[in-house]
């Protein structure tokens, strides 16, 4: 099994930024892949980044593209989402991700392992 845990997250105003933090523990050999998603009340569950471990390959949701950077940390299994420039819109519940497999964009793909989230509120 593979636990993660998220942290980083608070509210903030419109502009500022926050960098979220997620640790994997456990049978992180299983790993191949790590990202973020973010959940919030009435809006659809979405993959804003994931990052192949390693590989160091990512990729973005539109809505954070230009924005939000995620980046393998010093640590193993550690990744970082730094996020500038946060709007409202980008406020929600963000979970921690990784995949034994497949990192897509993709909403309504389940990955294997999630985190306890972390919540992110920007106040404009």
């Amino acid at each position: 099994q593979v636990q993660l845990m998220e942290s980083g997250g608070g509210s903030v105003q419109a502009g500022e930024s926050l960098r979220l933090s997620c640790a994997a523990s456990g049978h992180t050999a299983d790993n191949k892949c790590m990202g973020w998603v973010r959940q919030a009340p009435g809006k659809e569950r979405e993959v804003v980044a994931y990052i192949y471990l390693g590989a160091g390959v990512t990729a973005y949701a539109d809505s954070v593209k230009g924005r939000f950077t995620i980046s393998q940390d010093s640590a193993k299994n550690t990744v970082s989402l730094g996020m500038d420039s946060l709007v409202p819109e980008d406020t929600g519940l963000y979970y921690c991700v990784s995949d034994k497999n497949f990192c897509p964009l993709q909403g309504t793909y389940e990955f294997d392992y999630w985190g306890q989230g972390t919540q992110v509120t920007v106040s404009s």
